[in-house]
């Protein structure tokens, strides 16, 4: 069977490109406009934590897995444009919220949405190209993701200059709404356009390794994924807990910026938004490389070596409360995006490499579980309680930053380790 014209996958991986952006950007701009939501709602920076974690990450870690079994049973293409559809009206939802209950609701229902964005971007992905071409497609699509956080900085810093500066005065609904609700609704609404983009695309035959199976059943999955644990779990904590750091930390680090180095929001916007963009679009860019050389050459166990040093050059941004002024501040919170973005290409095309072909989307959906549970969910609340029943001090939230996400990397890097340990043995027992 013939592989699918490069003008067509690739338009495809145009548009997931897309996708991964606006989901980043829907969830983060809750980030950029921290202070004036808890004084319009009333509410506290611990209350903040659960609507940046928890509220965002119940659903999509409880529906990451089933998203990943869907994914390997229907058609791609359908459920990723059920659930932009989904996140993006949630989205404009949360521009609307009353109370806090309504924006966790609201912010509920963006993470099921963009549950299933992942395990289909990725499965798709890999049926568009073969096994040596992936790297490049995948970092690509990483670095929608990856370029967010700034698009959604220098979005939201520009939408509330907009505003204050009276651009909506006239605009039906908008005209009477603040800022912050302004920049939600159309950051949803921009996720409108790309469902009907995908309306002109096909979706690319599924592909086998020898005789076309079922799909397998979730016994014959778990079965396969706990017998090779000792690789697995290493690697699924390992980028869990990485992402305990980078969570915790880009949920905070605009607020830093604002505490503790008084700049406003559209500062942040203006220059941490494209430091945070040029940092995200090295990133991918360099794993992508590494991924295709490794796999050109045949040295698998290189993956692991890169995933095992990764994320101990993540540990500066982690200290940027140290920095000497804002502008050296912002460099290192963006340098970070980088590391991250090299971790989050290898970990996706290592397992890519080392799962079977029928289990790809379930293998995705488990590394959205766990870094939901672990990462998302936990990371911005554990800041925010350091800084509320810790430290006590408002501004104090770049030590709190530091004091959660620096140790976290450390640990993280130490699993990827043993996981490559793992992955040794088991390639000399020739059992995976």
């Amino acid at each position: 069977m013939p592989w699918p014209g490069a003008a067509r996958a690739w338009g495809m991986v145009a548009l997931l490109f897309l996708a991964g952006i606006c989901s980043v950007v829907d969830r983060a701009i809750l980030n950029m406009v921290v202070d004036p939501v808890r004084h319009s709602l009333g509410i506290g920076d611990a209350q903040i934590g659960l609507l940046q974690g928890l509220a965002f990450g119940l659903f999509y870690a409880c529906m990451g897995l089933p998203m990943g079994l869907l994914a390997d049973r229907m058609s791609r293409k359908r459920l990723l444009m059920g659930g932009i559809l989904l996140w993006s009206i949630a989205t404009i939802g949360s521009g609307l919220a009353s109370s806090f209950g309504h924006l966790f609701a609201a912010r509920l229902l963006v993470g099921l949405g963009e549950a299933a964005l992942g395990p289909s971007a990725i499965s798709l992905i890999a049926d568009l190209f073969p096994p040596d071409r992936r790297g490049r497609p995948i970092s690509l699509y990483m670095m929608g993701q990856a370029l967010a956080a700034g698009i959604a900085m220098a979005f939201t810093g520009r939408i509330l200059s907009a505003a204050a500066g009276g651009a909506f005065a006239h605009w039906p609904l908008l005209a009477t709404l603040p800022p912050w609700r302004i920049a939600f609704i159309m950051a949803g609404a921009s996720g409108l356009l790309v469902v009907l983009g995908m309306l002109a695309t096909r979706e690319p035959p599924r592909r086998q390794q020898g005789p076309v199976l079922a799909a397998p059943s979730l016994g014959e999955s778990a079965i396969w994924f706990w017998s090779n644990r000792a690789v697995l779990a290493p690697l699924y904590f390992g980028f869990a807990i990485c992402f305990i750091a980078a969570y915790g930390a880009a949920a905070w680090q605009p607020t830093m910026l604002m505490r503790g180095f008084h700049v406003t929001t559209q500062v942040v916007g203006a220059r941490l938004g494209p430091l945070s963009m040029l940092f995200s679009a090295i990133g991918p860019l360099i794993g992508g490389w590494l991924v295709d050389r490794s796999m050109q050459r045949g040295q698998v166990m290189s993956r692991f070596t890169i995933l095992a040093i990764a994320p101990l050059l993540a540990v500066p941004s982690t200290l940027a409360v140290l920095a000497p002024s804002a502008t050296w501040a912002m460099v290192i919170v963006a340098s970070g995006n980088a590391v991250y973005a090299v971790a989050g290409t290898v970990m996706f095309a290592t397992l890519q490499a080392i799962v079977p072909p029928r289990m790809r989307g379930t293998s995705i959906a488990l590394t959205l579980v766990f870094n939901t549970l672990l990462g998302a969910t936990c990371g911005p609340l554990l800041v925010a309680m350091v800084t509320e029943k810790v430290l006590g001090d408002p501004a104090s939230v770049g030590w709190s930053i530091a004091l959660v996400s620096a140790p976290a990397v450390v640990l993280g890097a130490g699993l990827f380790a043993l996981g490559g340990r793992a992955m040794r043995r088991t390639l000399v027992a020739g059992a995976l």
